[in-house]
């Protein structure tokens, strides 16, 4: 997905027009100075994601980290049926805490999780054309959401959900007050493992369950952002590329379950605790609230102290 404008090479860099919101948007989500933001657009043609790429490979932006923190507010809501066989985990959002707490929020957001799971919804565009009740209510859940916005002031969306079912195993869920929920699917092992599991995704954020399972251009794209900085080190070719292909291994198993060490014990890793258990994990999903949304944060000193400055 790009962000903002992507400009087109009208013939030299001097042509290409760089907005001040896209400098802006790319210092916030990387840390690096306003120049180095502005030249890495200017090389990228615009593409912000390119850009972010490229300050990742000079080593100036700081490993991204802003792009990932959560900032939107909101809750998820968790159902399922009572056999466990089917659940459903449904993120809301809104723009402040202050309404997240709001008891009309809370409620809409319950209703939206258990319609989802009723309706066995696939989509959120799905979901928000069904009615907001089983019964004969002909106001559908979109049309509640916007009579919410109405009635508190402020946006509030219905960002995304995820269905599971499982026929061979009972599903383990678990949620961290409304702001993480995990749904995890494990053959054999006992209830209490599947439910560390589910903790454990909670805390540790992997992205798939085994190492095999991180895409290639995933794996090719950090390879060419660790060589990129290895280079920088003025070690011989033969060193650096020891250098990425053990960087490369780590990467891969920080963003693998399986390859995760167990965050109730540091001294063995998941693929372990499970190959002891004689068990599997089929499927997960995990949700935070926000996570990948970007939102403006208001430094109200700074502020003030430039207003004052000017005059």
């Amino acid at each position: 997905m790009q962000h903002g404008n992507k400009v087109k090479d009208a013939g030299s860099e001097r042509s290409l027009m760089i907005s001040p919101q896209l400098v802006k948007e790319l210092r916030e989500r990387t840390g690096a100075g306003m120049m180095e933001c502005k030249n890495a657009l200017v090389s990228a043609q615009g593409d912000i994601e390119l850009a972010i790429t490229e300050l990742r490979k000079k080593g100036q932006a700081k490993a991204d980290k802003k792009a990932g923190r959560v900032v939107a507010e909101g809750m998820l809501v968790l159902a399922n049926v009572q056999d466990q066989t089917a659940c459903v985990l449904v993120e809301v959002n809104c723009e402040t805490d202050f309404v997240a707490r709001d008891e009309n929020f809370k409620a809409f957001a319950n209703v939206v999780g258990q319609r989802a799971l009723e309706t066995k919804a696939d989509s959120v565009a799905f979901l928000l054309s069904q009615t907001a009740s089983s019964g004969n209510a002909i106001e559908t859940l979109d049309e509640a959401r916007q009579a919410l916005i109405g009635k508190i002031g402020e946006n509030v969306q219905v960002r995304r959900l995820a269905y599971i079912t499982s026929k061979k195993a009972p599903l383990t869920t678990y949620l961290h007050g409304v702001r993480i929920g995990v749904i995890i699917e494990v053959q054999g092992g006992d209830p209490q493992l599947a439910k560390d599991l589910a903790m454990h995704i909670a805390a540790s954020n992997p992205k798939v369950i085994s190492p095999s399972d991180v895409p290639a251009e995933l794996i090719d794209k950090e390879k060419e952002i660790f060589l990129a900085q290895a280079s920088q080190s003025g070690k011989p070719a033969a060193i650096i590329e020891k250098m990425v292909v053990g960087r490369i291994n780590k990467f891969v198993e920080e963003v693998s379950l399986l390859g995760q060490a167990f965050v109730r014990d540091q001294n063995i890793k998941v693929s372990d605790l499970l190959k002891k258990a004689h068990a599997q994990v089929i499927q997960f999903v995990r949700f935070e609230v926000g996570e990948g949304i970007e939102k403006k944060v208001e430094n109200f000193v700074e502020e003030v102290r430039a207003q004052a400055a000017g005059g």
